[in-house]
């Protein structure tokens, strides 16, 4: 009777951390550098390799290029749905767990280098989400650009329906006194501000350690960034952000690193 109670135990263990597990949505954010074109064969199935090993609910994708795209598509194509829109963006959708509803691209109207919004409403953990993803402007001169279009983020985050989760993560190109400058809504959280500002995931450039970009000057900067605004109507399940960590630290055997910018892996629970 022991072992079979002991049995019963396990099983019912592994049933509870299963469906925890099924009750989180993992996402990863990645500028990956497509439009470098040393080594690129390489480094796109590297990042295939990290997208297979964590098998992300979300994927949200920036300088993606199409030799990569069509690479990527005979991997993974029969696992989540692709969406292909602006300037270099993409996202991913675990078809298992994610649903797609609709698509949109919001053009930046005074952006000089074609930069855009990718917006998807979809389904996931019984509820509707608005995924956004973008590269803003680049450079440092381009400051006020870029603060224009994080301000048109926070714009479109705030109006969405109260019932709607938002999340919003890509290469913002912004530095700290930017975002202070505009300052983010008050329903608006930076996911990895809102966990306690993990050391280990603050820098997601950084010529000190990431050696693809043969710059002058070293650097390291939160370029890359989430942000959340949970739904606020009553009754609907929230999102709360887990846990962040920072992938494609490991060199290929090229030499070369997937990008010049760490992606970003974040899980969220259902509350």
């Amino acid at each position: 009777m022991e072992k079979v109670s002991a049995l019963e135990n396990e099983t019912t263990s592994s049933t509870a951390s299963t469906q925890q597990e099924n009750s989180k949505l993992s996402l990863i954010s990645w500028n990956v550098d497509g439009l470098d074109s040393e080594q690129q064969p390489e480094r796109a199935r590297g990042l295939c390799s990290y997208l297979m090993t964590h098998s992300p609910d979300v994927v949200l994708l920036q300088e993606l290029i199409q030799p990569y795209v069509r690479f990527m598509k005979n991997r993974l194509l029969a696992s989540y749905t692709f969406i292909e829109e602006g300037y270099y963006v993409a996202m991913m959708l675990k078809k298992s767990r994610v649903t797609l509803l609709d698509s949109k691209i919001f053009d930046f109207p005074l952006s000089r280098m074609m930069r855009n919004l990718l917006m998807a409403q979809v389904g996931a953990q019984g509820q509707t989400l608005y995924l956004m993803t973008s590269h803003f402007e680049s450079c440092k001169a381009h400051a006020a650009e870029r603060m224009r279009q994080l301000t048109l983020v926070m714009r479109k985050m705030t109006r969405a329906p109260d019932d709607v989760t938002v999340l919003f993560g890509g290469d913002t190109n912004l530095r700290d006194a930017e975002v202070a400058k505009v300052g983010l809504p008050s329903c608006v959280c930076d996911v990895w501000e809102h966990l306690g500002e993990p050391e280990h995931c603050r820098y997601t450039w950084d010529t000190h350690a990431n050696t693809n970009k043969d710059v002058e000057f070293k650097c390291r900067l939160r370029f890359d960034r989430l942000y959340l605004r949970r739904a606020a109507r009553e009754g609907v399940p929230q999102l709360e952000p887990d846990s962040m960590a920072l992938i494609g630290l490991e060199k290929l055997p090229c030499g070369r690193y997937t990008s010049d910018h760490w992606g970003i892996y974040c899980t969220f629970s259902t509350e």
